[in-house]
């Protein structure tokens, strides 16, 4: 089963995705970490994510591009993050074909297992004008975005960690 979690910065998606995979019968739990530990904010964050999922079960794997995703063994992944993951394809490895890639390393990923939740960043409300790099950045990202949410089972936006199905359901 493929889902997609989407919402705001600090929404509770992170933990309902977790919940997710969690619940889901696909062993082993394989957490799929795009971060990469540029600066001290960023190893933070990655520190929190570590304490939030330890003693879980997790097998974490370094995924920070796409075609990492296509080494990653069967079970259940929990993909943290689909916004941090394009970033890091665009601005890292270039942003011609990056929708292609991603979208290749997410569909490599969900037919090799059995369930794969995907986290992801809304982005899109705050109605800011950025440069055309981060334009570009955002349009691949909801391109992105509306192709993995076509092709999912489930797709859940969390607003103040409320769970909103807008497509499937809780199982």
């Amino acid at each position: 089963m493929l889902s997609l979690v989407i919402g705001g910065a600090a929404s509770g998606k992170s933990a309902f995705a977790e919940h997710l995979i969690l619940a889901a019968p696909s062993r082993p739990l394989l957490y799929a970490a795009t971060m990469e530990p540029f600066g001290e904010e960023a190893r933070r964050r990655i520190a929190r994510h570590r304490c939030l999922r330890a003693g879980k079960g997790f097998v974490t794997f370094e995924t920070p591009r796409a075609a990492d995703l296509e080494r990653l063994p069967a079970g259940g992944v929990l993909l943290e993050c689909l916004t941090t993951l394009t970033a890091n394809e665009c601005f890292s490895v270039g942003f011609d074909g990056a929708e292609k890639r991603l979208l290749a390393g997410v569909e490599a990923l969900a037919a090799r297992c059995g369930d794969v939740v995907i986290v992801s960043g809304d982005l899109f409300s705050d109605g800011y004008h950025y440069p055309p790099e981060t334009e570009r950045y955002l349009s691949v990202l909801a391109a992105v975005n509306r192709e993995i949410a076509a092709r999912s089972d489930r797709v859940i936006e969390v607003c103040c960690g409320i769970p909103i199905f807008h497509k499937g359901e809780a199982r």
